[in-house]
């Protein structure tokens, strides 16, 4: 067998992204190495959100030259592809930049990922990245093995075109899966030994796929036919958008047990003048009577979201608002980041950027309400008994990892048999990273 080390950067879209290119090698005798080293094929599967992603991407690919001239002087070869939203983007120029890269793939076009990398095993230097007319998922193998925790993409690429995000150059145009190839996945997932599934999308909450009855199912309706696998215990999604949370969605918050209590819900800003010059279609009061109508339905449903400071023209009261969003509503968990010009991008050309130590001061200020606010959620869980689903071996002999229905890492010591199941673990200590729990008969 060739040795295939994978490096993925960025969303869990890319995790499960890289996982498929793997599945799609492994017919042309590519198995997956644990590090690069003596490795036949290098497969970076980068991400375009991050600041300075391709200078990154071409910071790593300098860094992998020498293990590749290496191989070469053994009488050996070593394949570098670059995949995913960078090599989108950047397409030929990557060729042109790093020598050392043979293939360039997008990620619309990675299902010809082990065409390609038969020519570039030839000495071409092939790049696909063109949006093809037929789904890159209906030309994957089978998925095979599974984690108790598994990814499966339903949607993607996005039409909200947000001013300060490459995704719709990136990815594309929406485009939804059909049911029954969602539903075929996830039973074979499950059938593989998942017994929790995250359903994935740029947009996930605007799916409308094609359905059996000759109709277009929306996420809710989605959910609730996923719900009737019989060994599916838990399912979650993520990313979403506020704009597309459907009263169908939130009343499958209500009546679905196996949906989890936990959103993500991006919302950037609470200021509605910085909300229009993002494109982003709502406001911040449209946002809260969302999470108002979701926590009527799911009381117990915690929230994650995603915040931009310093977005172009943003002033002291459009960054005060977004503090009196987080306060008003409250976050078990969330990402923040200072407002980075992505090329090509409507943002990108203001000229009313915000300077790098005002962003540095109000992300330090953000930061800090949300730590409260997580720390303070966490807290609340110490004594509790909470339903763990264990998904592999904790760091310590004896000890199980799992997570919480509200997405906390949570170990304990337990016995091996409970992989893959839910137990009940009594909360015994909040850590700064997860929670230690005790099975009650282990407390007894």
């Amino acid at each position: 067998m060739k040795k295939l080390f994978v490096k993925t950067y960025g969303c869990q879209m890319n995790v499960y992204d890289s996982a498929r290119m793997a599945e799609a090698l492994a017919p042309s005798g590519y198995a997956l190495a644990p590090a690069p080293d003596d490795a036949d094929m290098i497969l970076l599967n980068t991400c375009h959100i991050r600041e300075k992603a391709a200078e990154k991407l071409f910071s790593d690919v300098g860094r992998l030259a020498p293990l590749k001239a290496r191989k070469a002087r053994s009488g050996g070869r070593m394949v570098v592809a670059v995949a995913g939203c960078v090599a989108q983007a950047e397409g030929g120029e990557i060729l042109r930049r790093a020598k050392s890269v043979d293939v360039v793939v997008g990620p619309q076009s990675y299902h010809r990922l082990p065409a390609l990398v038969a020519a570039a095993e030839h000495g071409a230097r092939p790049v696909d990245t063109e949006f093809p007319a037929e789904s890159k998922f209906d030309r994957l193998p089978a998925r095979g093995r599974a984690g108790v925790s598994a990814f499966l993409s339903i949607q993607e690429g996005c039409d909200r075109f947000c001013s300060f995000c490459v995704v719709p150059y990136t990815r594309g145009a929406e485009s939804s899966r059909p049911v029954q190839a969602v539903l075929a996945e996830a039973r074979d997932l499950v059938a593989h030994g998942a017994r929790e599934l995250t359903l994935l999308g740029q947009n996930v909450n605007a799916y409308h796929g094609a359905a059996p009855d000759d109709g277009v199912w929306g996420l809710g309706r989605l959910i609730r036919a996923l719900a009737e696998i019989p060994d599916l215990l838990r399912l979650r999604y993520t990313t979403s958008h506020p704009a597309d949370m459907d009263d169908a969605l939130v009343v499958a918050h209500r009546d679905e047990p196996k949906l989890m209590p936990f959103l993500h819900l991006p919302v950037q800003s609470g200021s509605d003048r910085i909300l229009r010059a993002m494109n982003r279609r709502h406001s911040a009061d449209a946002y809260r009577r969302t999470i108002d109508k979701l926590r009527a339905a799911r009381p117990e449903i915690a929230l994650s979201s995603d915040f931009i400071v310093g977005f172009p023209g943003e002033d002291d009261d459009d960054f005060a608002a977004t503090l009196a969003l987080v306060r008003a509503i409250g976050f078990a968990q969330a990402f923040s980041f200072k407002y980075s010009a992505r090329p090509g991008t409507p943002a990108a050309a203001r000229d009313d950027q915000v300077p790098e130590p005002v962003k540095a001061e109000r992300l330090a200020a953000l930061q800090a309400l949300l730590s409260e606010q997580q720390d303070r959620f966490n807290a609340d869980f110490a004594g509790r008994a909470v339903e763990v689903l264990f998904e592999k071996r904790g760091r310590h002999p004896g000890q199980l990892a799992g997570r919480s229905p509200w997405l906390q890492p949570v170990h304990a010591a337990a016995p091996a048999a409970l992989l893959g199941s839910i137990a009940t673990v009594r909360v015994a200590a909040v850590e700064p990273n997860s929670l230690a729990g005790v099975l009650p008969e282990v407390a007894a």
